[in-house]
């Protein structure tokens, strides 16, 4: 073990540990905006609980994945300055952006929302979720643009006299093609997660609270939110199968890897399942899909999907001596994985849907059990997905012109690296603790009483005293 191992499993661990808080704020953010603006348009009364309940949640896991994620940044002078010097010219400008412009823009208005309840009129303190929601979905574009720079670099030249890429074309880096595709595909996600969360409290408190005043927003809520994951899912679907053809066409060593394919083949079958040799070099027994990698890959059943061999030959010949081929079982195992959860919280869902067809009231308790698993699935599906990408890109830390190595910071001895990662480590585990915690505290306590509502029209009520809702 090297300073090299430990920084990459630390920078791993706070990656997937923020990237646990980020799909919830990206799809909650717009679910109670959509719930309030239900209630601007009805005046019904269940729709205004429903955003004060979500809305709660919403915000904190908002406050942790703030804080997490200025954690995760700190890493890149930390543990990965020569990838810094390398490429901080590139990687900062959208970086920057998301910072001063869409985060700025995230913060400022959810504190108007949280603030202004009976401040505001209806109409601007409708628009300040929305613009909130606005700004956290524009803060996920900046990053996954900064992301796609890894997987496809575009719009830049390497200075031969400094060693380090220099922006030449910024539209270029906001319209990589790989970003625009990982950006539907991740908002598809999101609301994956928060569909499902919304549904699981919701079938939650109707299953045990049958009896309240509540079970119609109970019930509204289990069937919005189990719509939203369907619907999600769809989106997951298609926009995963796009993300799949610009993968083998920018990354093809990735396709490869995530099907364990090893030979290149035309047509190329889809694995269901593949047994490999201990050391991932070879395939011992597979089930297969006929065609149908060839048309996930290419868009043509018998189009050819290059294989790890061949491909390790021609990057070698290209880049130099080395191995370029990823941890095969991790990219095969985290690509089914991601599929698999998600598929079963999209299962879940219908059964909900099914469970309350006719007005009926769900009663199971196994039906009980699926939805208190509803919202982990998803964040299991997310997390899969994003260990595939960015192992799926090893050795590569910017594909085809840094290796991870030697984006290390080479100042820091393995001794400092275990200490800041043994440190993360206790502080994220105490962080996970009291969000679960406080998620668990405030969706037990179910929907709040609204008996005092913000005013009905849209004038300034400055003899109002604030009440705050929160």
């Amino acid at each position: 073990m090297d300073a090299l191992d430990v920084a990459r499993w630390q920078f791993g661990v706070t990656t997937v540990y923020h990237f646990l808080f980020v799909p919830l704020t990206i799809g909650l953010s717009v679910l109670v905006a959509i719930l309030q603006t239900l209630w601007h348009r009805t005046g019904n009364e269940r729709y205004l609980k429903l955003t004060k309940f979500y809305g709660k949640l919403f915000l904190i896991n908002f406050a942790m994945g703030v804080v997490t994620g200025i954690v995760q940044e700190f890493q890149f002078g930390m543990n990965w300055s020569d990838y810094s010097r390398f490429v901080g010219d590139v990687f900062g400008a959208p970086l920057a952006i998301e910072a001063l412009v869409a985060f700025f823009l995230e913060s400022t208005f959810i504190g108007l929302w949280i603030f202004g309840w009976d401040r505001l009129p209806k109409r601007a303190h409708l628009a300040s979720i929305w613009a909130a929601a606005i700004g956290t979905n524009l803060s996920a574009y900046f990053i996954l643009a900064a992301n796609s720079f890894m997987q496809n670099p575009v719009g830049y030249k390497v200075n031969p006299d400094t060693g380090r890429a220099e922006l030449t074309d910024f539209p270029a880096v906001l319209t990589n093609k790989v970003a625009l595709i990982t950006f539907p595909h991740t908002l598809a996600g999101s609301f994956l997660v928060a569909g499902s969360l919304v549904a699981a409290v919701g079938l939650w408190h109707l299953i045990r609270n049958r009896d309240s005043a509540d079970t119609g927003a109970y019930r509204f809520a289990a069937k919005f939110g189990s719509w939203v994951v369907l619907v999600a899912s769809a989106a997951v679907l298609f926009t995963g199968d796009l993300q799949g053809k610009i993968m083998t066409d920018v990354q093809p060593m990735k396709m490869a890897a995530a099907e364990g394919l090893y030979t290149t083949e035309s047509p190329a079958s889809f694995s269901v399942l593949t047994v490999g040799s201990l050391d991932g070099s070879r395939e011992v027994f597979a089930i297969k899909i006929p065609y149908l990698l060839s048309y996930l890959g290419t868009g043509d059943p018998n189009g050819t999907v290059h294989g790890i061999n061949d491909l390790q030959a021609q990057y070698a010949t290209q880049y130099g001596a080395g191995s370029y081929t990823p941890i095969i079982p991790v990219t095969y195992w985290s690509f089914r994985f991601m599929i698999a959860f998600g598929m079963a919280a999209a299962a879940i869902a219908l059964l909900v849907l099914w469970s309350q067809r006719k007005g009926r009231t769900p009663t199971s308790k196994w039906l009980l059990r699926a939805g208190l698993a509803m919202p982990v699935l998803p964040l299991l599906a997310n997390s899969f997905g994003w260990i595939f990408t960015e192992m799926g890109r090893q050795p590569w830390i910017v594909f085809g012109e840094m290796l991870t190595r030697n984006g290390v910071s080479r100042s820091v001895s393995l001794a400092e690296v275990l200490t800041s990662f043994t440190a993360f480590t206790l502080i994220y585990a105490t962080l996970a603790v009291i969000e679960v915690k406080l998620l668990l505290r405030y969706a037990k306590a179910g929907v709040p009483d609204v008996s005092e509502t913000p005013p009905s029209d849209d004038t300034d009520d400055a003899e109002r005293p604030l009440a705050f809702a929160y």
